[in-house]
């Protein structure tokens, strides 16, 4: 089908895009000046109005990363820069008698690598299920996630959390100028999977994100990710020194440092990192400044995060993808006891005998998956939920490509469903025979459960709310059912470790 251009009013000007298949798109619309030259390192400003009409039909740029982890198909690579704080927007074809509720996806990507053009984060099958659907850049590694505002001088200021301010940034972009596209900018749902599921959990607790959004949905939180002010001053340092720099004239040369070489010098960064894991990662965000009072954990704790419901969850199988790609867990022996290693006796022992089986291989998966990803959940599910309505889900589903593979329903597979990729070419040779109706039926389901809590912040019937009373748990599966408290030998284990903050 020929696609037809749309031309629509927003706050900074005019833009087009174009209607194909039911939807309507526009791409890479920034939400920000682009924080380049003096701008960089600091809190992302509003962006400056244009004239005649502004095309929106292609993704420009993504944030600096490796060249090799923007691929968008065979041989096609997206160009980075700087100038990335865009958003993309999808919207259903036609009119509606009402504004439409709006999901805000964050992408994941350990905030050194990823994007909003990554072909699986599209949308359109949410969007069409009656939704306005937005995805958003925002900057990653060492120019947006690694905290170095304690290298600041007299002269050259360098913001906190610009990530994080990136994303509020885009939030308030989307309650002014979301009308224009049909949803409502009082009903946004904020989701994201792995890293972006650890900003959303972060952002209940931003104060300056308070009445962006509605709803929330963390899909697999990874822990890892939060650090003190001190920690990040010792990181800060650690990157400096990769340029041979001094704190004293750090800002200045990290100001004239190309992008390029900033990522070089953060690859070497991750590198030192995660050879020891107990000395945590240098991304993600600081806690104890003004713009984050407290690590998410503590706010959900003390009751001061944003009261709104919330879905979390995890995959049964999150550790498998570790040991083939990006290695940053501990799942085997050596990672384990060299992370445990100056825990108290008793903790460990405490850890460790939840895992009856290890250090047996499959033990130290399990054991590693949750300790990136169960725990933050375990302990998200009882902190916000003593204060707001909280939905706890486990995704279980891998079609039998995906068993025989040795990955199982692995970290990130449940975007399979939620993005409704079992239905394209690739995801039907994924599910192949009677796994094609399985995987579409989990598909229906999930992605219809996302939009109803979008639209009224409760996932259909049949989903009871976390308690402490039965801590019940959504299973994902071929035949989707409800258990309490399944893991509990595990979730105790787990108790009083902030899994956010290491």
């Amino acid at each position: 089908m020929a696609a037809r251009t749309v031309s629509t009013n927003i706050a900074s000007g005019a833009i087009e895009g174009f209607t194909r298949d039911g939807v309507t798109r526009w791409r890479s619309i920034p939400y920000a000046k682009p924080p380049v030259g003096a701008l960089r390192f600091k809190a992302p400003q509003r962006v400056e109005p244009w004239a005649g009409i502004r095309p929106c039909y292609r993704f420009r740029y993504c944030a600096p990363q490796p060249r090799r982890y923007t691929i968008l198909g065979p041989g096609r690579f997206q160009p980075t820069s700087e100038d990335c704080l865009t958003v993309n927007v999808v919207a259903p074809e036609g009119d509606f008698d009402r504004p439409l509720p709006v999901m805000f996806f964050i992408h994941g990507g350990a905030y050194f690598l990823g994007s909003s053009a990554t072909p699986i984060y599209d949308g359109a099958s949410l969007a069409r299920r009656g939704c306005v659907y937005l995805s958003a850049n925002y900057r990653l590694g060492a120019l947006g996630a690694v905290d170095l505002s304690s290298l600041s001088t007299d002269d050259i200021r360098i913001d906190d959390n610009l990530y994080l301010r990136d994303l509020v940034s885009a939030l308030t972009w989307v309650s002014e100028n979301i009308a224009a596209f049909g949803g409502d900018p009082d009903n946004v749902t904020i989701f994201g999977e792995s890293a972006g599921a650890h900003a959303v959990a972060t952002l209940m607790a931003v104060p300056a994100a308070k009445g962006l959004f509605a709803q929330a949905i963390s899909q697999s939180p990874a822990g890892g990710l939060f650090r003190s002010k001190e920690l990040a001053t010792e990181f800060a340092v650690k990157f400096a020194s990769t340029f041979g720099a001094s704190k004293k004239d750090a800002a200045r040369l990290l100001l004239k440092a190309r992008p390029a070489e900033l990522v070089k010098a953060f690859d070497r960064l991750i590198a030192v990192s995660a050879a020891d894991l107990a000395g945590g990662y240098p991304v993600g965000s600081t806690s104890g400044t003004d713009y984050l009072p407290l690590d998410p954990i503590q706010a959900m704790l003390d009751g001061k995060a944003h009261r709104l419901p919330l879905i979390v969850g995890t995959n049964a199988d999150e550790g498998r993808l570790f040991t083939r790609f990006l290695k940053l867990l501990p799942t085997d022996q050596a990672k384990i006891e060299h992370l445990l290693a100056g825990a108290e006796p008793t903790d460990r022992q405490r850890i460790t005998s939840a895992y009856p089986e290890y250090p047996a291989p499959a033990a130290c998966i399990q054991l590693g998956g949750d300790f990136a990803f169960g725990s933050a959940l375990w302990q998200i599910a009882e902190s916000h939920g003593r204060y707001a309505p909280t939905y706890l889900y486990r995704y279980d589903y891998a079609p039998r490509t995906l068993q025989w593979s040795g990955l199982g329903a692995t970290h990130a597979t449940e975007l399979l469903a939620v993005f409704d990729v079992y239905r394209t070419h690739f995801g039907r040779l994924l599910s192949a025979g009677s796994d094609h109706r399985s995987a579409v039926r989990v598909s229906d389901d999930m992605q219809g459960r996302w939009v109803a809590f979008a639209g009224h912040g409760v996932p259909g019937k049949g989903w009871p709310s976390y308690t402490h009373d039965s801590r019940a748990v959504m299973v994902f599966d071929q035949t989707s059912r409800v258990e309490n408290d399944p893991h509990a030998t595990r979730r105790q284990a787990w108790e009083g470790f902030n899994a956010l903050a290491r």
